[in-house]
C-alpha cells in the first residue's frame, strides 16, 4: 500500500476536515458501484479507505508518522512475545484485523515456578493451589461496511482456528464497539479464553452518521426544485420514493422516518435529506430568462442588506 498521505493527496500535516474531504471527494469518484469495470479504481478506493482509516485514528496516525507501523497498520519491528497479527479475509470478503492478546506475564510466572502465595519465594511449597488458568484471549478488528452497521446486517468472520461463525450486531453498534465472544479465544488447562472483537465503521462516500440519524446532500434540477417532483433516494436499505415539495430552497431538509441507525433502545433514527439545488452547465434558455426576470423578494432582505 502507498503513503497514506499521498493516498488521499493531503499534506502530512493536515487537519481532519482535510482529510475526510479529500477522502470524500476520492470515494465519490472511485466507489465501485461508479466503477464496476474498473478494477483498478475499486483497488485505489480501498487504498484510499485504508489510508482514511489510518489517518483519522489519532494514536495510529502517530505511529506511523513516528515509523512504528507501516501504512497497512503493521508494526516495522518486531515485538518481544506472541506471534505477529496479520490481515486475514474472511469468506464474505471483510477484512478482519488481528492482534494476539497474549496471557499476562503474573499467569507466565505462575505457569513456570508453580505459583506462590504469601511473601514467601516463588519456589517454596504452596498451602493452597490456584485454579487453572484459561487460555489467552484473542483480539480481532472486524470492518463493517456503514450500510449494514446501519441495518444490522450479519456479518460472517473467520476465527484464528480456522472456523467461521455469523455475529450479529448489537443495537447501538458503532465506531468503537466491543464485543466479548465467550470461549472462542485459545485454549487452556481451564477453559478457552474469549475473541474480543472491535467493531470498525467504514466511512461512506455519501452518507454521514448524526447520532442514530443519517444525513444525506441531495442534489436535485432547478426544475425539481421549482414545480416540485417525486424522486428515488438511496438509503441504507435501498432507495425509496421522496416527495419534493414546489418551492424548494438547497438547504431545505426532509425526513425520511427510521431509514437511520438502530439506538440501543431499538428505536431506529431517521434519514434527514438536504436538498442541493444543481444548475445546469451553460444553459443559454436558463441564462436568458434570468437576464430579464427581476425577482421582487430579496433573499438577504433578513440580513439587512
Amino acid at each position: 500500500m502507498i503513503d497514506p498521505y499521498q493516498a488521499l493527496g493531503v499534506a502530512k500535516g493536515a487537519n481532519d476536515k482535510e482529510i475526510k474531504s479529500a477522502y470524500r471527494k476520492l470515494a465519490k469518484e472511485l466507489h465501485p458501484d461508479k466503477n464496476k469495470d474498473n478494477p483498478k479504481a475499486t483497488e485505489r478506493f480501498s487504498d484510499v479507505t485504508k489510508a482514511y482509516d489510518l489517518l483519522l485514528d489519532k494514536d495510529k496516525r502517530a505511529q506511523f508518522d513516528r515509523g512504528e507501523i507501516d501504512a497497512e497498520g503493521n508494526p516495522t519491528a518486531p515485538f518481544g512475545f506472541g506471534g505477529g497479527g496479520g490481515y486475514q479475509r474472511g469468506p464474505a470478503g471483510q477484512q478482519h484485523d488481528f492482534g494476539n492478546a497474549g496471557a499476562d506475564f503474573g499467569d507466565i510466572f505462575e505457569g513456570l515456578f508453580g505459583g506462590g502465595g504469601g511473601g514467601g519465594s516463588p519456589f517454596g511449597n504452596r498451602q493452597r493451589s490456584a485454579p487453572p488458568a484459561k487460555g489467552a484471549n484473542v483480539a480481532y478488528r472486524l470492518k463493517v461496511e456503514f450500510s449494514a452497521a446501519a441495518t444490522l446486517q450479519k456479518q460472517r468472520i473467520t476465527l484464528e482456528d480456522g472456523k467461521t461463525i455469523d455475529l450479529s450486531l448489537p443495537k447501538g453498534v458503532e465506531e468503537g464497539t466491543q464485543m466479548r465472544l465467550s470461549g472462542k479465544g485459545r485454549p487452556g488447562p481451564g477453559g478457552n479464553g474469549d475473541a474480543i472483537v472491535t467493531i470498525h465503521i467504514n466511512p461512506h462516500p455519501f452518507y454521514e452518521r448524526d447520532g442514530d440519524n443519517i444525513s444525506l446532500e441531495l442534489p436535485i434540477s432547478l426544475k425539481e426544485a421549482v414545480e416540485g417532483a417525486k424522486i428515488k433516494v438511496p438509503t441504507v436499505d435501498g432507495p425509496v420514493m421522496l416527495s419534493i415539495p414546489a418551492g424548494s430552497d438547497s438547504g431545505k431538509t426532509l425526513r425520511l422516518k427510521n431509514k437511520g441507525f438502530h439506538g440501543k433502545s431499538g428505536v431506529r433514527g431517521n434519514q434527514l435529506v438536504t436538498l442541493m439545488i444543481v444548475l445546469p452547465e451553460k444553459d443559454e434558455k436558463l441564462a436568458e430568462f434570468v437576464k430579464d426576470w427581476n425577482p421582487q423578494d430579496n433573499p438577504r432582505a433578513s440580513m439587512g442588506v
